[in-house]
């Protein structure tokens, strides 16, 4: 299952996630977003996990949590819209 994370300090990066989501279960891949051009911390991560328990699990215990002051939103990712227009 593919997670969203949003609201994340600047000081958390992908290895960070990991760290957090492994309490609850195996994870595949961690993301953190940032911008293209000015390399700014866009606030914003995914984490992909195997098992949909565990994922489920995740998004329970942490949304909501505080991390260095600031509260997070754990959600199941939405899948990306494509368009083949542009």
């Amino acid at each position: 299952m593919n997670i969203v994370v949003k609201n994340l300090p600047d000081s958390v990066n992908a290895y960070y996630l990991e760290i957090l989501f492994t309490k609850c279960g195996e994870v595949d891949y961690t993301k953190v977003v940032y911008d293209r051009v000015t390399g700014e911390h866009k606030g914003v991560g995914f984490v992909e996990m195997p098992k949909d328990a565990e994922a489920e699990k995740a998004i329970e215990e942490l949304n909501g949590k505080e991390i260095n002051g600031q509260v997070i939103e754990v959600e199941k990712a939405r899948p990306r819209k494509v368009n083949i227009w542009s």
